[in-house]
């Protein structure tokens, strides 16, 4: 985490909580964890989600740093690799796997720390829920559009979210009780209703991971209800696609500067890269992505016509070994059961559950028509999960 000083509060004396770098403080420049040359000009005014905080007497205690450049999947930033403000911070179990990364890694390992008890993220494919899956803390993409992003960067986003991260689903629901100000808490909790939920099968992930959301949605004794999204792979291809058009100006301008650093490596570089090729899609690409946005939308939405929720695992895998992608290894498609629902502008949350056999918690997504139900679901399995622990 980025501390403002070992003296800095901003707020009251209410919860603890800490702000990416991404969302503007007043005072501060929003410097999206960069040491590129040259100097962010301090923002003027507070996002609406800083003042809604320091509204509800809640204390900002400091800024977390994304992965440079906002980019990256692994989360490591090596001083020595590309100089990012702070560095690789380890998972408190499985330290030898990658963190995830994202402009939402550091709001991850702070909580996972204990520094504070929920931060705020942004999520465009994945950048809550992939590091919060990592690091075994919860993590929600709201329904886009739920909670405002004035003073959040990038500016313009047909997929951004602002969200919590949180050690628990409670957390969440506080966190989204202040920053959505039309949130119900009362109906985010869960009362005992009975739920039915869509478990979704298929190549989506490695068997292990499959049997472990299987294990936790049986252990909250939920109504199952097996369903298939044929759209999924196309969905995830067609928000890399949109992701990469609208994230020009990240690629090729850094904070201040003008410029992209030279210096950038592996599979940062990559995404890049990919990015600066993304600057010459032209216009039936994008329609080809809202197309498909537009379709896979109708087939989530067709299916929880007939469920209060869809479970299915956050990552496809164990995260992969940090040694291997220092090394230069590619790390695979961490996003490609996230992305979708970023796509369809669902709300989608992230919570750790064991893993048979293993120390290691992998992340079970719930996936509904509003955020209130995804809490409720999320909230229940969670529960359940503690108890047979």
């Amino acid at each position: 985490m980025t501390a403002f000083g070992p003296h800095f509060r901003l707020g009251g004396n209410g919860m603890r909580v800490a702000v990416q770098e991404l969302i503007d403080i007043a005072g501060y420049p929003t410097v999206a964890g960069s040491h590129a040359p040259g100097k962010a000009p301090s923002a003027m005014v507070h996002a609406d989600v800083v003042r809604r905080l320091i509204g509800a007497g809640w204390c900002i205690v400091g800024r977390t740093a994304p992965h440079e450049p906002v980019a990256g999947a692994a989360g490591f930033d090596d001083p020595d690799d590309i100089g990012n403000l702070a560095g690789t911070l380890p998972r408190p179990y499985a330290p030898e796997r990658i963190p995830g990364g994202g402009p939402s890694g550091g709001s991850a390992a702070v909580v996972a720390a204990g520094a504070v008890p929920v931060a705020l993220g942004t999520d465009t494919g994945g950048s809550i829920r992939v590091p919060a899956a990592c690091w075994g803390v919860a993590g929600l993409k709201p329904t886009f559009g739920r909670v405002s992003r004035c003073g959040v960067h990038p500016r313009e986003s047909s997929l951004d979210c602002v969200g919590p991260l949180a050690r628990s689903v409670d957390g969440i629901v506080a966190a989204m009780s202040v920053i959505a100000p039309d949130f119900a808490a009362a109906l985010a909790r869960d009362t005992g209703r009975a739920f039915r939920i869509g478990l979704l099968f298929g190549a989506l992930a490695e068997v292990r991971i499959l049997a472990a959301v299987a294990a936790a949605v049986h252990a909250a004794d939920l109504a199952i209800l097996p369903v298939e999204l044929d759209a999924m792979a196309v969905a995830d291809q067609a928000c890399r696609q949109l992701i990469d058009a609208e994230s020009r100006a990240t690629a090729r301008w850094r904070p201040g500067t003008g410029v992209l650093r030279n210096e950038v490596e592996g599979q940062v570089k990559g995404q890049v890269e990919g990015r600066r090729a993304a600057a010459f899609a032209g216009p039936a690409d994008l329609m080809h992505g809202e197309a498909v946005r537009r379709l896979f939308s109708i087939e989530v939405d067709a299916i929880l016509d007939r469920v209060d929720a869809i479970v299915l695992p956050t990552l496809p895998g164990l995260a992969p070994a940090l040694a291997d992608a220092r090394a230069g290894a590619p790390v695979p498609g961490p996003a490609s059961l996230v992305r979708p629902f970023s796509l369809s502008g669902h709300p989608a949350l992230t919570l750790p559950v064991p893993l048979a056999g293993s120390a290691l918690r992998i992340g079970l997504q719930v996936v509904g028509a509003d955020d209130e139900t995804v809490c409720a679901v999320g909230g229940r399995i969670e529960h359940a999960v503690a108890a047979v622990a």
